[in-house]
Parts: C-alpha cells; sequence; structure tokens
C-alpha cells in the first residue's frame, strides 16, 4: 500500500513537472506587438530579456493601460529565484507566468464595457500583473485616478509597499503621541511607514544603518538608531507599538521593549536582500514562534495579508498629493535596464524605490 502510494506520488510529481511550462514554448506569430520584460527561467537577473510579446486586450472588466513608470518590489525578486519554494508555487519546472511588475501608473488607452469609473485618458495608478511593459491590464477596482502634481514616478512607487505601510500600521491602532519603532525604516516598506506614521501624530524612532540616518531624519523620523551601533532591544525606550519590517529580533528580544499592551506588527522579513533558508527561518520565526508566543501575554504581535482596496489607494494618493508623504526613489531605469534595476533590488538595502520608466518623459 505504501509502496504504491509512494509510485503514484513520484508519477505525479514527474508528470507535473514536465507539464510545467510557459509562453516561451509557444511559438506564435504576434499581431500586436508590444515590448515587455519576460523571464522564461528561474535563476539571477540575467534571465530578464526585453522582448516583443503580444498586446494584451482588456476583458469586459478591465483597464489597458499605456505604462509610464512601474516600481519594483521583493516579490519581483523573489518571483525569478531558482528556490524549491518558489518552483513549487509558480512552476516546478518553469515559472508559470513569465511577466513580471505589480506597481503601475500610466494613461487610460482603453475599457471593458462593464468599465464605469475611467476613460481612456485618465491618470491613473495601482495594481496590475505585468507592469514591465509597455501596456498592461487590470481590473478596475485595483486602479485609481493619479492625483494632479504627482508624477508618474512617484504614483507608481506608492501601491505595493504604500499598502503595506498602511495596512500594517492600522494594525497596530496607532493613537496621537504613542511611541513607534520603525524596525527597517529606509526601504520601500519602510520610507512610507516613517511618514504614515508621522502624519498620525507618532513619535517616531527609525532603526536604519550609517549611511542612511540623514534619509530617514529627512522624511520625520524624531529619532534614529543606527543598528551597526546600537540594538534597539537593549536599550531602556519601550514602545507602543512596532512595525517590524525585518523580523530579526526574537520573540524575547521585542516583548522586552513593548509595553505591557503594545502591538509588534510583523510586517515583513527585511526585503529582497534577505535569501533561501535565512529568509524561511524569518518567516517560521514570525509565523509561529512569535504569534503563538504572545497569546500568553498582555501584548499583540499581529501579522497581517496586505490587500488591494479602492479606499487604501486613493488615501495614499491624497496623502501624497498632500505633502505628508513623499515617494523616496533611490534611481529610475529605462525599461531595457530593468535587469540592472533587479541586481541592485537583489543585492539588499535599497533606499526606497526602484523605478523603471516607459515610453515619454514622466511629468
Amino acid at each position: 500500500m505504501i509502496f504504491g502510494v509512494v509510485i503514484l506520488a513520484f508519477l505525479w510529481g514527474f508528470i507535473a513537472y514536465w507539464r510545467s511550462t510557459n509562453d516561451c514554448d509557444r511559438h506564435i506569430a504576434l499581431i500586436n506587438p508590444m515590448k515587455a520584460i519576460v523571464y522564461c527561467e528561474y535563476g539571477s537577473p540575467d534571465v530578464l530579456k526585453l522582448e516583443d510579446v503580444e498586446k494584451p486586450v482588456p476583458n469586459d472588466d478591465q483597464v489597458l493601460i499605456k505604462i509610464r513608470a512601474a516600481s519594483l518590489n521583493a516579490l519581483d525578486a523573489y518571483l525569478i529565484r531558482d528556490t524549491w519554494l518558489g518552483r513549487l508555487i509558480f512552476g516546478l519546472r518553469k515559472p508559470r507566468d513569465t511577466r513580471l511588475g505589480r506597481d503601475v501608473a500610466g494613461k487610460v488607452e482603453a475599457v471593458g464595457k462593464n468599465v464605469t469609473q475611467f476613460k481612456p485618458g485618465d491618470e491613473v495608478f495601482g495594481i496590475c500583473r505585468g507592469s514591465l511593459a509597455e501596456y498592461a491590464v487590470a481590473p478596475e477596482r485595483a486602479l485609481v485616478i493619479k492625483p494632479s502634481g504627482v508624477t508618474f514616478e512617484q504614483a507608481a512607487s506608492v501601491p505595493l509597499a504604500g499598502l503595506t505601510a498602511l495596512q500594517g500600521l492600522r494594525e497596530g491602532n496607532i493613537q496621537p503621541g504613542q511611541k513607534v519603532l520603525i524596525n527597517g525604516a529606509t526601504g520601500g516598506v519602510g520610507t512610507f511607514a516613517v511618514q504614515i506614521a508621522k502624519s498620525l501624530g507618532a513619535e517616531v524612532t527609525a532603526v536604519c544603518s550609517t549611511r542612511n540616518i540623514d534619509l530617514v531624519r529627512s522624511i520625520g523620523a524624531d529619532h534614529v538608531i543606527d543598528y551597526t551601533r546600537e540594538d534597539f532591544t537593549k536599550s531602556d525606550q519601550r514602545y507602543d507599538v512596532i512595525f517590524d519590517n525585518v523580523a530579526n529580533h526574537s520573540f524575547a528580544e521585542r516583548h522586552r521593549v513593548l509595553n505591557p499592551k503594545g502591538i509588534c506588527v510583523l510586517a515583513g522579513m527585511g526585503g529582497a536582500g534577505v535569501k533561501g533558508g535565512e529568509a524561511l527561518g524569518r518567516i517560521v520565526s514570525n509565523l509561529f514562534i512569535a504569534r503563538g508566543l504572545s497569546l500568553f501575554t498582555n501584548q499583540r504581535f499581529a501579522q497581517y495579508m496586505t490587500k488591494v482596496t479602492k479606499p487604501d489607494l486613493i488615501l495614499l494618493g491624497e496623502l501624497t498629493q498632500a505633502g505628508k508623504i513623499t515617494p523616496v526613489i533611490e534611481r529610475t531605469y529605462k525599461l531595457s535596464e530593468a535587469p540592472e534595476a533587479f541586481r541592485q533590488l537583489d543585492a539588499g538595502h535599497a533606499r526606497g524605490k526602484l523605478v523603471i520608466t516607459v515610453g515619454e518623459e514622466s511629468r
């Protein structure tokens, strides 16, 4: 019986492996070609290619966007890496989806017949699939109008990182005057978290490296801890909320610096620079150990899943337009330079966002 189960499992795995394929294996004549970044195999950023692909056509509920800018997130780096976990999720032999990019900003080119909130020519930003391209389609619910005075590059920097920061801080139930610590304050999520926490009236302490001290001060941090010289978990300061974007401390260490009824928001694991077993270890440490042990204290270790919601995208746009948050953009790249941008992302310690510009120069 057991032998039979093993044989069946082996056959299933063998068939699933060889059936795992993608569009790169299909040679189809293109009718309306466009340029896009594709990856046909897992590996380093060297697997990324600028290729001609078919221009997408929106369905009844979708919006076709002529892309002006996109930005990179840690998720994009994880997608191309050759890891066993990645293969289980994204395709055993080859990646099923060969397109990259989620954050997008651009102009509406066309809309499906059920779309009521947008029309051709509208400037929008939000979330889509395959934004590292000249065109992409997105559901109406994942887009909002780009505020005037906000550039396409700035708008493209906001969606995923901004939503992650906003919704995570909301989990912390921040009140004016509370002491909030942002661990990992200079990446895409961290720079938004510092600014949003300040807009909520918090007293913000940012944890970063020496080279980023001036940066976090410039975006509003009241106090700065240089982690190369000081461990925030060994200080006498206590915090009402810890927004932990790195997960590089144990439950006991974070428990010690939280107020008796404080909240530690488990927001991330250190970004694209954390790889392999270390990343998995941090996930386990947060998902199971920290959350499990917090059941025995009055403190709360809160985990959440970032959701794409139109009201939150609108709020982020309004905060950006009002100057309460300013996207930190370390560098912009052309679409053809995407592999270079991924190399910088993959190395870790990017400051703010890396942006890919497409087509016309952004206003």
